[in-house]
């Protein structure tokens, strides 16, 4: 059984910071990381893990967090109105429960080269 273990992040400036509990284990315990060619993702190098919302807390948050919707409007891409990063969003599932997928690359200390990436083909849907 593997033990959760808390991960910090946030964009580039540091205005948006937030805390993550990841399961323990291999790939720094993030599981698979997406790797979505959709149009978004692919544009800005986005590797996505999922999580609960009672798993992910937000303790910094400037004003005038930008949101961006597009497609089917089912993902708020979140935004720091300051550096432009994404960081990480809050959507539905496909079953209809609340995620928020959490931006990889925005992780404090995180080796991207070492992660495992899964494809998935964003463009399709």
């Amino acid at each position: 059984m593997s033990q959760e273990n808390t991960r910090t992040g946030g964009c580039h400036c540091g205005a948006v910071r937030y805390e993550v509990s990841v399961p323990g284990g291999d790939n720094d315990g993030l599981g698979a990381v997406i790797e979505c060619n959709c149009s978004i993702c692919q544009k800005r190098g986005l590797l996505l893990f999922f999580v609960q919302p009672d798993q992910f807390k937000l303790t910094a948050e400037p004003a005038g967090m930008q949101t961006y919707l597009f497609n089917k409007k089912q993902i708020q891409h979140v935004f720091c109105p300051a550096c432009g990063i994404e960081s990480y969003a809050r959507g539905i599932t496909p079953k209809g429960g609340e995620m928020v997928a959490v931006n990889a690359r925005c992780l404090d200390d995180i080796d991207v080269a070492a992660l495992f990436t899964r494809a998935f083909d964003g463009k399709k849907l």
